[in-house]
C-alpha cells in the first residue's frame, strides 16, 4: 500500500527545487478539510460574516468580511491546494448582506431623527 491508501488525508506535495521525482507527503488533520487554516482570509472573512449580523459592530465587520472573503477566493484560485472558498463565500455573503441592512438602517435613523428635529424646530 501507498501512503495514499492508509491516509485519506495525506496530500501529495512535491517540493520546489527538489530535483527528484518522487513526491513528499504533508499529513494533514481531519479538520484542515473543514477549517482552512491555510487561507486565514477566508477563515477571518467567515467568523466576521457572522458577526456582522449583531448590531452597532455589523457595519464595519460586515465591510471587512466582503473584502477579506474576495482576497480568500483569489489566494484559493491561485493555490487550489489550499481550501476555503466556502468559508470565503459565507464572509462574503453574510458580510455584504449585513453590511447593507446596517447601513440602510444607519440611513433611516439619520432621516427619522432630522425629520424629528425639523418638525419641533418650526414653530
Amino acid at each position: 500500500m501507498n501512503a495514499d491508501e492508509t491516509n485519506p488525508y495525506a496530500n501529495s506535495v512535491k517540493p520546489e527545487g527538489d530535483g527528484t521525482d518522487s513526491p513528499t507527503y504533508v499529513v494533514a488533520t481531519p479538520t484542515s478539510g473543514i477549517i482552512p487554516y491555510k487561507n486565514p482570509k477566508a477563515l477571518i472573512a467567515y467568523y466576521l460574516g457572522i458577526l456582522s449580523g449583531f448590531p452597532l459592530i455589523g457595519l464595519p465587520l460586515g465591510i471587512a468580511a466582503f473584502i477579506l472573503g474576495i482576497q480568500g477566493l483569489r489566494n484559493r484560485k491561485r493555490d487550489p491546494s489550499i481550501q476555503g472558498s466556502v468559508h470565503a463565500w459565507i464572509g462574503i455573503g453574510c458580510g455584504g448582506f449585513f453590511a447593507v441592512v446596517w447601513l440602510l438602517f444607519s440611513i433611516l435613523i439619520i432621516v427619522v431623527l432630522v425629520g424629528v428635529s425639523i418638525e419641533q424646530s418650526m414653530p
